[in-house]
C-alpha cells in the first residue's frame, strides 16, 4: 500500500515538473491585452508632459518602460533603435532622474519619440510592470495587444514586425 501511495506522489510529482517545463516564461500574460491605455501624466524630458493622450495616435506604437541603471536595458538598446525607423516608441523611464537619462541617450542613442519619468514608479503598476524592461505594442485602435517582458532581442524583433504586419 506504501509503494502505490509512493508511486502515486512521484508520478504526480513528475507531471507537474513535466507540465511546468513546456511554458514559456517570456510569455507572461497582462490584464492590459486588448485594452484602453491606462491614464498618465508623467514630466516629460523636454519639460513637458507625456500622458495617454500622446498615444492616441492613428499608427501602431511602441511603449517601452526602461531605465538607464537597468543591464538588459542596456542590451535592447540597439534593438529600439532599429525598430524606431518603423514606428514611433515612447520611453518611460522608472525612477530614474532626468539626468541620467540624459546622459543615457546621449552617450546610446535616441529611439524615443518622447520620454516621461515615473518618478514614484505609480505609472508602472497601472500598467502592470514589474520588471525592466516590459515593452508594449499598442495598435491603430488604441488597444495595447502585446507585452514582451525583457530586453527585445533581434528575434524579438522579428516577432513584433510580424504582429505589426498582422495588424494593419
Amino acid at each position: 500500500m506504501k509503494y502505490i501511495i509512493l508511486t502515486l506522489f512521484l508520478c504526480s510529482t513528475f507531471f507537474l515538473f513535466y507540465e511546468g517545463l513546456k511554458n514559456d516564461p517570456k510569455i507572461v500574460p497582462s490584464n492590459l491585452i486588448m485594452k484602453n491605455i491606462p491614464k498618465f501624466k508623467l514630466k516629460s524630458l523636454q519639460n513637458e508632459f507625456l500622458q495617454e493622450t500622446d498615444l492616441m495616435t492613428d499608427e501602431p506604437k511602441l511603449v517601452n518602460f526602461f531605465a538607464s541603471w537597468c543591464p538588459p536595458c542596456k542590451i535592447e538598446h540597439s534593438n529600439l533603435i532599429a525598430l524606431s525607423t518603423d514606428l514611433k516608441i515612447y520611453g518611460i523611464a522608472k525612477k530614474n532622474s532626468e539626468k541620467d537619462v540624459q546622459s543615457w541617450i546621449d552617450n546610446r542613442g535616441n529611439p524615443y519619440t518622447n520620454i516621461g519619468f515615473d518618478f514614484d514608479g505609480m505609472t508602472s503598476i497601472e500598467w502592470g510592470v514589474y520588471g525592466l524592461p516590459e515593452t508594449f505594442l499598442i495598435n491603430r485602435d488604441k488597444k495595447i495587444i502585446y507585452r514582451h517582458v525583457g530586453a527585445i532581442t533581434k528575434k524579438d524583433l522579428e516577432k513584433i514586425k510580424l504582429i505589426l504586419d498582422n495588424n494593419k
